[in-house]
Protein backbone atom coordinates (compact mmCIF):
# COMPACT_ATOMS: atom_id res chain seq x y z
CA UNK A 1 0.00 0.00 0.00
CA UNK A 2 1.19 3.48 -0.68
CA UNK A 3 -0.30 6.72 -0.33
CA UNK A 4 0.27 7.76 -3.95
CA UNK A 5 -2.07 4.42 -4.46
CA UNK A 6 -5.23 7.19 -4.58
CA UNK A 7 -3.69 9.65 -5.94
CA UNK A 8 -0.37 10.36 -7.82
CA UNK A 9 1.84 13.17 -7.39
CA UNK A 10 5.47 14.71 -7.80
CA UNK A 11 6.40 16.49 -4.45
CA UNK A 12 6.81 20.64 -5.00
CA UNK A 13 10.22 21.31 -6.54
CA UNK A 14 12.67 23.01 -4.73
CA UNK A 15 12.47 20.65 -1.85
CA UNK A 16 15.27 18.16 -0.61
CA UNK A 17 15.48 15.34 -2.90
CA UNK A 18 12.44 16.22 -4.56
CA UNK A 19 13.34 13.59 -7.29
CA UNK A 20 13.74 10.34 -5.79
CA UNK A 21 11.47 8.15 -6.88
CA UNK A 22 7.94 7.58 -5.24
CA UNK A 23 8.99 4.33 -3.56
CA UNK A 24 11.68 5.70 -1.79
CA UNK A 25 9.97 8.48 0.01
CA UNK A 26 6.95 5.05 1.14
CA UNK A 27 10.28 3.23 2.33
CA UNK A 28 11.45 6.07 4.13
CA UNK A 29 8.13 6.86 5.74
CA UNK A 30 7.19 3.21 6.69
CA UNK A 31 11.19 2.56 8.42
CA UNK A 32 10.27 0.70 11.81
CA UNK A 33 11.41 1.73 15.17
CA UNK A 34 13.29 -1.82 15.75
CA UNK A 35 15.48 -0.63 11.97
CA UNK A 36 16.25 2.98 13.24
CA UNK A 37 19.03 2.17 15.31
CA UNK A 38 23.04 1.58 13.80
CA UNK A 39 26.57 1.95 13.32
CA UNK A 40 27.83 2.49 10.33
CA UNK A 41 31.24 2.08 8.72
CA UNK A 42 32.56 5.51 9.42
CA UNK A 43 31.54 4.61 13.52
CA UNK A 44 28.69 7.01 12.82
CA UNK A 45 25.93 5.55 15.43
CA UNK A 46 21.98 6.52 15.77
CA UNK A 47 20.54 6.28 18.97
CA UNK A 48 16.96 6.56 20.29
CA UNK A 49 16.44 8.31 23.40
CA UNK A 50 13.70 10.15 25.31
CA UNK A 51 15.46 13.38 25.53
CA UNK A 52 18.19 13.94 22.57
CA UNK A 53 18.74 17.49 23.74
CA UNK A 54 20.27 16.97 26.96
CA UNK A 55 22.32 13.84 25.72
CA UNK A 56 24.22 16.37 23.73
CA UNK A 57 24.34 18.68 26.89
CA UNK A 58 25.73 15.76 29.13
CA UNK A 59 28.39 14.94 26.07
CA UNK A 60 29.66 18.44 26.07
CA UNK A 61 29.52 18.90 30.02
CA UNK A 62 31.74 15.82 29.64
CA UNK A 63 34.35 16.89 27.29
CA UNK A 64 34.87 19.86 28.76
CA UNK A 65 35.40 18.30 32.10
CA UNK A 66 38.16 15.96 30.64
CA UNK A 67 39.86 19.29 29.23
CA UNK A 68 40.00 20.36 32.59
CA UNK A 69 41.07 17.41 34.32
CA UNK A 70 43.39 16.17 31.98
CA UNK A 71 44.63 19.57 30.73
CA UNK A 72 43.65 19.44 27.16
CA UNK A 73 42.70 21.71 24.86
CA UNK A 74 39.18 21.52 23.46
CA UNK A 75 37.78 22.80 20.04
CA UNK A 76 33.80 22.93 19.81
CA UNK A 77 31.51 23.94 16.95
CA UNK A 78 28.50 25.10 18.82
CA UNK A 79 24.39 25.23 17.72
CA UNK A 80 22.88 28.47 18.38
CA UNK A 81 20.34 29.98 20.23
CA UNK A 82 20.15 26.46 22.15
CA UNK A 83 19.13 29.01 25.50
CA UNK A 84 17.98 26.19 27.75
CA UNK A 85 20.51 24.07 26.72
CA UNK A 86 23.47 26.49 27.42
CA UNK A 87 22.03 27.58 30.90
CA UNK A 88 21.60 24.28 32.13
CA UNK A 89 25.22 23.48 30.82
CA UNK A 90 26.87 26.40 32.46
CA UNK A 91 24.83 25.90 35.85
CA UNK A 92 26.45 22.45 35.76
CA UNK A 93 29.92 24.21 34.95
CA UNK A 94 29.90 27.24 37.37
CA UNK A 95 28.34 24.50 40.68
CA UNK A 96 31.18 21.94 40.19
CA UNK A 97 33.68 24.40 39.83
CA UNK A 98 35.15 23.38 36.14
CA UNK A 99 37.64 25.87 34.72
CA UNK A 100 36.90 26.38 31.29
CA UNK A 101 40.40 27.75 30.43
CA UNK A 102 41.02 24.78 27.47
CA UNK A 103 38.06 25.56 25.65
CA UNK A 104 37.65 26.90 22.11
CA UNK A 105 34.55 27.70 20.72
CA UNK A 106 33.32 28.26 17.33
CA UNK A 107 29.60 29.49 17.06
CA UNK A 108 28.28 27.62 13.09
CA UNK A 109 26.35 30.49 11.89
CA UNK A 110 24.87 34.07 12.32
CA UNK A 111 22.06 36.16 10.64
CA UNK A 112 23.51 38.69 7.91
CA UNK A 113 20.95 41.47 5.94
CA UNK A 114 20.59 41.56 1.98
CA UNK A 115 23.62 42.76 1.50
CA UNK A 116 25.70 40.23 3.17
CA UNK A 117 26.32 42.75 6.51
CA UNK A 118 26.60 40.42 9.49
CA UNK A 119 24.35 41.03 12.63
CA UNK A 120 26.49 42.21 15.60
CA UNK A 121 26.57 40.26 18.91
CA UNK A 122 24.75 43.17 20.76
CA UNK A 123 22.00 41.90 18.06
CA UNK A 124 19.37 39.97 20.83
CA UNK A 125 17.75 37.90 18.16
CA UNK A 126 21.08 36.72 16.92
CA UNK A 127 22.68 33.80 16.73
CA UNK A 128 26.25 34.84 18.23
CA UNK A 129 23.81 36.85 20.90
CA UNK A 130 23.28 33.90 22.31
CA UNK A 131 26.14 32.30 21.93
CA UNK A 132 27.80 35.13 24.21
CA UNK A 133 25.18 36.25 26.26
CA UNK A 134 23.92 32.90 27.01
CA UNK A 135 26.66 30.84 27.37
CA UNK A 136 29.98 32.42 27.61
CA UNK A 137 28.54 35.63 29.39
CA UNK A 138 26.81 32.92 32.57
CA UNK A 139 30.28 31.36 33.19
CA UNK A 140 31.67 32.43 36.39
CA UNK A 141 35.02 34.45 35.55
CA UNK A 142 37.21 32.57 37.48
CA UNK A 143 35.88 29.29 35.42
CA UNK A 144 35.73 31.16 31.98
CA UNK A 145 37.88 31.24 29.43
CA UNK A 146 39.52 34.02 27.65
CA UNK A 147 37.40 35.82 25.45
CA UNK A 148 39.72 35.40 22.45
CA UNK A 149 38.67 31.69 22.69
CA UNK A 150 34.92 32.63 21.67
CA UNK A 151 34.32 32.97 18.33
CA UNK A 152 31.23 34.80 15.91
CA UNK A 153 30.96 35.95 12.64
CA UNK A 154 31.50 39.18 11.86
CA UNK A 155 32.07 41.18 8.42
CA UNK A 156 35.63 40.30 8.78
CA UNK A 157 35.71 37.08 9.14
CA UNK A 158 32.82 36.32 6.90
CA UNK A 159 34.59 36.17 3.75
CA UNK A 160 34.74 32.67 1.66
CA UNK A 161 37.09 30.10 3.89
CA UNK A 162 38.04 32.89 6.69
CA UNK A 163 36.19 31.03 9.40
CA UNK A 164 37.06 27.42 8.34
CA UNK A 165 40.92 28.62 8.29
CA UNK A 166 40.58 29.76 12.13
CA UNK A 167 39.11 26.71 12.98
CA UNK A 168 41.57 24.86 11.64
CA UNK A 169 44.43 27.46 13.04
CA UNK A 170 42.64 26.06 16.29
CA UNK A 171 43.94 22.39 15.29
CA UNK A 172 40.61 21.48 13.57
CA UNK A 173 37.20 20.77 15.66
CA UNK A 174 37.61 17.96 17.79
CA UNK A 175 34.08 17.99 18.06
CA UNK A 176 30.79 19.99 15.99
CA UNK A 177 27.61 19.89 17.54
CA UNK A 178 23.54 20.35 15.38
CA UNK A 179 20.93 19.60 14.77
CA UNK A 180 18.86 19.30 11.05
CA UNK A 181 16.23 21.63 9.39
CA UNK A 182 13.40 20.89 7.32
CA UNK A 183 15.18 21.34 4.40
CA UNK A 184 17.83 19.35 5.54
CA UNK A 185 20.30 22.02 6.44
CA UNK A 186 23.16 21.99 9.15
CA UNK A 187 23.57 25.59 10.21
CA UNK A 188 22.89 27.19 7.05
CA UNK A 189 23.91 24.88 4.52
CA UNK A 190 20.51 24.33 2.85
CA UNK A 191 20.31 22.43 -0.30
CA UNK A 192 21.28 24.13 -3.80
CA UNK A 193 22.29 27.61 -2.54
CA UNK A 194 22.87 30.20 -5.24
CA UNK A 195 26.57 30.84 -3.56
CA UNK A 196 27.23 27.42 -4.41
CA UNK A 197 26.34 27.39 -7.86
CA UNK A 198 29.16 25.54 -9.71
CA UNK A 199 31.70 24.65 -6.57
CA UNK A 200 29.07 21.99 -5.58
CA UNK A 201 28.35 19.60 -8.84
CA UNK A 202 29.37 16.10 -7.20
CA UNK A 203 29.26 15.14 -3.48
CA UNK A 204 32.75 15.50 -3.70
CA UNK A 205 33.00 18.88 -4.72
CA UNK A 206 30.17 19.81 -2.47
CA UNK A 207 31.88 18.84 1.13
CA UNK A 208 35.24 20.80 0.04
CA UNK A 209 33.21 24.04 0.43
CA UNK A 210 34.30 26.01 3.15
CA UNK A 211 32.61 28.87 4.78
CA UNK A 212 31.02 32.02 4.01
CA UNK A 213 27.75 34.17 3.18
CA UNK A 214 24.31 32.47 1.68
CA UNK A 215 20.83 32.91 0.91
CA UNK A 216 18.68 30.44 3.12
CA UNK A 217 15.78 28.91 1.66
CA UNK A 218 12.45 30.27 2.01
CA UNK A 219 11.92 26.50 3.80
CA UNK A 220 14.73 27.97 6.04
CA UNK A 221 13.24 31.63 6.67
CA UNK A 222 9.88 30.00 7.07
CA UNK A 223 11.15 27.84 10.32
CA UNK A 224 13.41 30.10 11.71
CA UNK A 225 10.05 32.49 12.01
CA UNK A 226 9.49 30.00 14.63
CA UNK A 227 12.40 30.61 16.60
CA UNK A 228 11.70 32.31 20.23
CA UNK A 229 14.32 35.16 19.39
CA UNK A 230 12.06 36.33 16.51
CA UNK A 231 8.46 35.78 18.09
CA UNK A 232 7.45 32.55 18.02
CA UNK A 233 5.00 33.56 15.56
CA UNK A 234 5.68 32.73 12.13
CA UNK A 235 7.18 36.55 11.91
CA UNK A 236 8.47 35.85 8.21
CA UNK A 237 9.66 39.27 7.81
CA UNK A 238 11.68 39.03 11.29
CA UNK A 239 13.82 37.14 9.71
CA UNK A 240 17.28 38.16 7.83
CA UNK A 241 17.52 36.90 4.26
CA UNK A 242 20.88 35.99 4.13
CA UNK A 243 23.44 34.35 6.47
CA UNK A 244 26.83 33.63 6.88
CA UNK A 245 28.04 30.04 8.10
CA UNK A 246 30.64 27.15 8.22
CA UNK A 247 30.67 25.20 5.09
CA UNK A 248 30.53 21.52 4.49
CA UNK A 249 34.01 21.48 4.37
CA UNK A 250 33.68 21.89 8.34
CA UNK A 251 31.43 19.48 8.75
CA UNK A 252 32.89 16.12 7.10
CA UNK A 253 36.90 17.39 9.09
CA UNK A 254 35.56 17.29 12.57
CA UNK A 255 37.13 14.83 14.60
CA UNK A 256 33.58 13.75 15.94
CA UNK A 257 30.08 14.98 15.40
CA UNK A 258 27.05 14.68 18.02
CA UNK A 259 23.70 15.53 16.14
CA UNK A 260 20.13 16.05 17.75
CA UNK A 261 16.84 15.30 16.41
CA UNK A 262 14.58 16.24 18.46
CA UNK A 263 11.87 18.75 16.65
CA UNK A 264 9.39 15.96 17.01
CA UNK A 265 6.43 15.28 19.01
CA UNK A 266 4.64 12.04 17.88
CA UNK A 267 3.55 13.56 14.48
CA UNK A 268 6.16 16.19 14.75
CA UNK A 269 7.50 18.33 12.11
CA UNK A 270 11.12 16.80 11.64
CA UNK A 271 10.33 12.84 11.06
CA UNK A 272 10.46 13.12 7.42
CA UNK A 273 13.42 14.74 7.04
CA UNK A 274 15.08 12.93 10.25
CA UNK A 275 14.46 9.90 7.88
CA UNK A 276 15.99 10.76 4.79
CA UNK A 277 18.94 12.28 6.45
CA UNK A 278 19.80 9.43 8.33
CA UNK A 279 18.18 6.36 6.18
CA UNK A 280 18.28 7.60 2.87
CA UNK A 281 22.06 8.45 0.32
CA UNK A 282 24.13 11.02 1.83
CA UNK A 283 23.65 13.33 -0.90
CA UNK A 284 24.15 17.32 -1.14
CA UNK A 285 20.63 17.08 -1.78
CA UNK A 286 20.18 16.65 2.02
CA UNK A 287 23.38 18.57 3.45
CA UNK A 288 22.98 17.33 6.80
CA UNK A 289 23.70 13.01 5.29
CA UNK A 290 27.33 14.11 5.05
CA UNK A 291 27.54 13.92 8.85
CA UNK A 292 27.48 10.27 8.72
CA UNK A 293 30.79 10.18 6.67
CA UNK A 294 32.56 10.16 9.91
CA UNK A 295 32.80 9.12 13.56
CA UNK A 296 29.66 10.50 15.60
CA UNK A 297 26.97 10.05 17.23
CA UNK A 298 23.02 11.72 16.23
CA UNK A 299 20.55 11.20 19.30
CA UNK A 300 17.02 10.75 17.96
CA UNK A 301 13.92 11.57 19.81
CA UNK A 302 11.71 8.19 20.73
CA UNK A 303 8.84 9.98 19.29
CA UNK A 304 10.58 9.87 16.14
CA UNK A 305 9.90 5.97 15.90
CA UNK A 306 6.41 6.16 15.60
CA UNK A 307 4.77 5.45 12.25
CA UNK A 308 4.28 8.85 10.15
CA UNK A 309 0.61 8.61 10.12
CA UNK A 310 -1.94 9.57 7.26
CA UNK A 311 -5.43 9.48 6.35
CA UNK A 312 -4.67 6.84 3.82
CA UNK A 313 -3.77 4.79 6.73
CA UNK A 314 -6.44 4.72 9.00
CA UNK A 315 -5.84 7.89 10.61
CA UNK A 316 -8.73 9.19 12.57
CA UNK A 317 -10.08 12.56 13.57
CA UNK A 318 -9.19 12.10 17.08
CA UNK A 319 -5.28 11.53 16.16
CA UNK A 320 -5.82 15.12 15.00
CA UNK A 321 -6.46 16.82 18.61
Amino acid sequence: MSIYDGFKFRPAKGLPNANLPLEEYERLRNIKREDMEYVNEHGYQVKLVIDPGYCAVMDMFYRILKSDLEDKKLVMICPNPWVRRYLSLVEMINKFNINMRNVHAFAMDEFADEEGNVCPTTYAPGLGYSFMHNFYGNIREDLRPDVSQWHTFNNENSKYGVYSKMIEDEGGADIIYSATGWPGHMAFIDPDLPEHKGLADTLEDFIKIKSGIVTPSLITVCEDSLMPQVGNAGDLWAVPPRAVTIGPYDIVNAKERCIVHDGATPNGWQKMISRMELYGEISKDCPSSIARLGKGVCYVAEAQGTPINHWFYGMKAKDLI
